[in-house]
């Protein structure tokens, strides 16, 4: 049986957070042009594998706001998280599992309901 662990609720919406934060900031990176910069867009074909990226408009100033506002708040929380006092009370490995745990709080109170 699979150790379970009292995680403090503040620690367990900060996770909760991250996660969302994450999300929101990768879904973002797709939805923007590849280069923040305007650039021409290239092809190789000399390397191990065809790399071609079509001419970017760069991104606004608005879009660059916005990836730093998630970028910023993101290291927020990954700072909390990674820095609660909760885990002063756990050693070694079992500190480790416990960690792992956090990150999948969500997915087993999903499953289990």
């Amino acid at each position: 049986m699979a150790a379970t662990y009292d995680f403090p609720s503040d620690l367990l919406a900060g996770q909760e957070e991250l996660r969302q934060v994450r999300g929101e900031l990768s879904a973002l990176l797709k939805r923007l042009p590849w280069s923040v910069e305007p650039l021409d867009g290239f092809s190789d074909d000399h390397g191990w594998r065809r790399i071609e990226r079509p001419a970017s408009p760069g991104w606004t100033a608005d879009e660059q706001a916005e990836v730093e506002k998630l970028r910023q708040r993101e290291h927020e929380l990954a700072v909390f998280v990674s820095t609660h006092r909760y885990w002063a009370g756990l050693t070694g490995a079992d500190r480790v599992h416990a960690r792992s745990r956090l990150k999948h709080v969500r997915e087993e109170t999903e499953e289990s309901s």
